[in-house]
């Protein structure tokens, strides 16, 4: 009996490895994320998280799942799921996804995004890593035009 179990599972695992196989990968080209300051009515620097579509075709269905993770002051820190839905995101467009505080920067801060191309869906992880949401990392922000660290 336990060879017909063995069989059964090599049998099973081929036509999963088979299956995986017949599924297209999806290369996520053409968009990004980026963190970025800015100023406050008042003057107080503030930080956003923005999605860029450098496409020339719009993306639709837009979900983005982002948390924070690691470590702070020797403690196991992981933060709250945030999700945000976008619609549309025309072409060479951004969206801001969310506010970020700088008490995150430490943490990695991880952003699941998936989308529609017509009737194709798309998905990439983009993670920025303790510390590198920081002045030394910036360069200019493709379309907002302004400095920021930026994932592409």
């Amino acid at each position: 009996m336990p060879e017909a179990k063995a069989g059964l599972f090599q049998s099973n695992f081929l036509l999963l490895l088979t299956m995986l196989r017949d599924i297209p990968e999806q290369v996520v080209d053409n968009i990004a994320m980026a963190v970025l300051p800015s100023e406050d009515e008042s003057g107080k620097r503030e930080w956003g998280v923005y999605l860029i579509n450098m496409k020339e075709t719009p993306i639709k269905n837009v979900l983005i799942a982002s948390k924070g993770y690691g470590k702070h002051k020797g403690e196991d820190v992981v933060t709250s799921t945030l999700r945000h839905f976008f619609e549309l995101i025309s072409p060479r467009e951004f969206v801001k996804v969310e506010p970020i505080i700088e008490n995150l920067f430490g943490l990695n801060n991880e952003y699941w995004v998936s989308f529609y191309i017509g009737n194709e869906i798309f998905e990439r992880k983009f993670l920025f890593l303790p510390e590198t949401i920081n002045e030394e990392y910036f360069s200019t922000v493709p379309l907002i035009d302004k400095p920021g660290v930026v994932i592409r």
